[in-house]
């Protein structure tokens, strides 16, 4: 029995998009208990196609053709106030990003009752309750504690356990799942897909999963619609879409899927040592008070190698393993408590002032999210420039520096007159790049660089990227939660936990042998692995 039915769907865009249509002609239906996954790359139109759905669609952009069935009728269109009462009570939606989902402002539990407040359901003393009850069933660790916590000092784990608790609040039939385990750490995003499931089990929802991974596709999918450019190109049983492609869209994002096993590395050994790194710390505390201890979190705990020139070493680890904190404390973005950053016998934690600023250029970092790390008041041409001006290089040679790096990430020399929101999320992770090697650095650290990119933009940037390692001898420093984009560029890999190095050695034989348990629960925690081994045949198969 379908709960929802989506017929021959047409939204369009402004005038002077890219095209005319968000998306156009798209149909499916979504059965009870049953769980939809909708893949495609970023402007695909699949995430336009759930906020249809909800009625959430941006300013400017209407739905032109098509219907959208629910409980006998069709909800396309409806009066916002109708569309109120189906929002969460009947359809509830899950964001990609609960940091900006979430009111900052706000206790958790205050946001959860808002929910039944909105509704006009429950007393103010039960809608508390409630909320506790919420927070326990979506296994959120000490749930007393978090109902009184504002969003900030919970992690993106257990954000997105709320956001769910309040997308349940109401007991909907159906839950959208926007991306929601994008950019989460493998044991978190298990968790969260476990939990998924085992609430669809207990409440028979029916689910549409939004996601652009197919590891996750593979783990929890029933069925499976691929979009292109607001068109549906394929769509199936779980199996018959990853391992019997049949449109080249398809088979293009299969093959984009990286592997967890690493490939032939070259070996560094006898190449000298460009970064040594010794017993480096850095200490947080937090809280405290007249009747409390204050907290004390080892974020990086006596950490200790070396990086060799032209190597690669991947630093992996969950959330607050201390892997962004240790790339952060050797570029001196966070000041280390102890210990030694050496580059060519210069001590990077002990510089301060002009000497810092000297040596610092030598070390340049790509951060994750270029929309927040790239001025958005500042065209690229300016972005580019600034740092290679302030150490002295003249504005005309730095000019054309930038457009010689524009066209070395794959970028037209005409980005220099464009603002950061006028490209798309690879095109932005490209203009990072190309500002990270603006200063001619002998290391670049990129921290969780293609995390939030879907496969086959990754898969691009990844190739950029060791492409211009080669190209340009660089060493670098790459932090990252997902083990199989580790595997396909890190030469040694470095595992973190709870601050601390808890394993080192090559590539191959840290993802095949693993010698620590907490490197087994991470390869044992990332999605897809019962089809790792098929989808291998079906790429090698072409």
């Amino acid at each position: 029995m379908s709960l929802l039915s989506i017929r021959d769907l047409a939204i369009a865009l402004p005038k002077g998009a890219d095209r005319p249509h968000a998306i156009e002609n798209v149909s499916f239906d979504l059965a009870e208990g049953e769980i939809l996954c909708i893949v495609g790359e970023s402007g695909s139109g699949k995430s336009m196609s759930a906020n249809a759905v909800m009625g959430l669609l941006p300013e400017g952009v209407n739905p032109v053709k098509g219907s959208v069935n629910f409980e006998g009728g069709d909800i396309l269109g409806l009066p916002e106030r109708a569309m109120q009462a189906i929002r969460g009570r009947k359809i509830g939606m899950i964001f990609q990003e609960p940091l900006s989902a979430l009111n900052p402002l706000m206790r958790i539990g205050a946001q959860i009752a808002e929910v039944f407040e909105a509704h006009g359901l429950l007393t103010p003393g039960e809608r508390q309750r409630r909320a506790l009850e919420l927070l326990r069933e979506v296994h959120l660790p000490d749930p007393e504690k978090a109902i009184r916590a504002y969003p900030f000092q919970l992690s993106g784990g257990q954000r997105q356990r709320v956001m769910i608790a309040m997308a349940l609040a109401l007991q909907p039939s159906i839950l959208i799942a926007d991306e929601p385990t994008t950019a989460l750490d493998v044991t978190t995003q298990a968790q969260i897909l476990t939990l998924i499931e085992e609430l669809r089990q207990k409440r028979g929802m029916g689910v549409i999963f939004i996601t652009h991974d197919f590891g996750v596709v593979a783990d929890i999918a029933d069925r499976v619609i691929v979009m292109e450019k607001g068109l549906i190109v394929e769509q199936g049983a779980v199996d018959d879409v990853l391992l019997r492609a049949k449109h080249p869209y398809t088979q293009k994002l299969v093959r984009a899927i990286p592997g967890i096993t690493a490939g032939e590395k070259q070996d560094f050994e006898a190449a000298p040592v460009i970064l040594k790194v010794r017993d480096l710390n850095k200490t947080f505390t937090t809280g405290g008070g007249w009747f409390k201890a204050p907290r004390v979190v080892h974020a990086v705990n006596k950490v200790s190698f070396d990086l060799r020139t032209g190597e690669t070493i991947g630093i992996v680890g969950e959330s607050g393993s201390g892997k962004s904190t240790c790339g952060r404390c050797i570029v001196r973005l966070i000041e280390p408590d102890g210990g030694s950053v050496e580059m060519g016998g210069v001590d990077m934690a002990m510089l301060k002032g002009a000497a810092l600023r000297s040596n610092r250029k030598r070390i340049q970092m790509i951060f994750q999210d270029p929309f927040s790390s790239l001025n958005p008041r500042a065209r690229v041409g300016r972005i580019l420039t600034e740092g290679p001006i302030a150490h002295g290089t003249p504005r005309r040679e730095a000019r054309e520096r930038a457009r010689e790096l524009l066209e070395l990430v794959g970028l037209d020399a005409s980005a220099m007159k464009r603002f950061p929101h006028e490209f798309s999320g690879g095109q932005r992770q490209r203009i990072g790049i190309a500002r990270a090697l603006a200063l001619d650095p002998d290391i670049l650290i990129a921290d969780e660089a293609v995390s939030a990119l879907d496969v086959s933009i990754q898969a691009q940037v990844l190739d950029l990227l060791a492409d211009l390692k080669t190209r340009l001898n660089l060493s670098m420093l790459f932090i990252t939660h997902d083990l199989r984009v580790a595997a396909q560029v890190c030469d040694r890999i470095m595992v973190m936990q709870h601050g601390k190095l808890v394993e080192i050695g090559p590539a191959g034989k840290v993802l095949s042998e693993p010698e620590h348990p907490y490197t087994r629960s991470l390869l044992d925690a990332i999605p897809g692995k019962a089809y790792e081994q098929a989808l291998k045949q079906v790429v090698e198969a072409g």
